[in-house]
């Protein structure tokens, strides 16, 4: 009984690791499930850990039902993304940004799929650019959304040479 009650949580401590720490903004329902939760649309918001005064918006589908409630649902590839200035710009002191790298990573199945948020740098238009797509083990997904937060003139970007 022990050994069946282990295999029951295992996929449940699974659902919980790798999550980045996005902030919940809103959800809506796009489908209604008898038994498990309703397949919806998630908002989350992420906080730039490099640059303060950044946020990015983050819309994704989530499917609910059974699967879905226990966290073994593989979520659809499609996620828009939207970053604003939402305060005075501010570069992590000490810490210089690479050309392109990635902000923030949120697991969308059990194991083997991302949705990926990577910031790169626009240095002639002074701008951050962000990239969200979804990526799997075996095989990529060409869907994807990008947003660009220009920024004020005169700041300059702690670039790495």
């Amino acid at each position: 009984m022990k050994r069946i009650a282990s295999l029951l949580v295992l996929p449940l401590l699974l659902a919980g690791c790798g999550q980045a720490a996005g902030e919940p903004i809103g959800e809506v329902d796009t489908v209604f499930k008898l038994i498990g939760p309703d397949h919806k649309i998630v908002v989350d918001a992420f906080d730039d850990p490099k640059v303060g005064g950044v946020t990015c918006y983050v819309s994704r589908a989530r499917t609910g039902g059974i699967k879905g409630g226990l966290g073994l649902a593989e979520d659809k590839s499609e996620a828009s993304i939207a970053c604003r200035q939402v305060g005075p710009i501010a570069f992590v002191a000490g810490q210089v940004l690479g050309k392109q790298e990635e902000v923030f990573s949120e697991r969308t199945s059990l194991v083997f799929k991302r949705l990926q948020v990577v910031r790169m740098i626009d240095q002639r238009r002074n701008t951050l650019v962000y990239l969200s797509y979804s990526d799997r083990v075996i095989e990529g997904s060409p869907q994807n959304s990008v947003t660009a937060v220009p920024l004020p003139a005169g700041t300059v970007i702690p670039l790495k040479r």
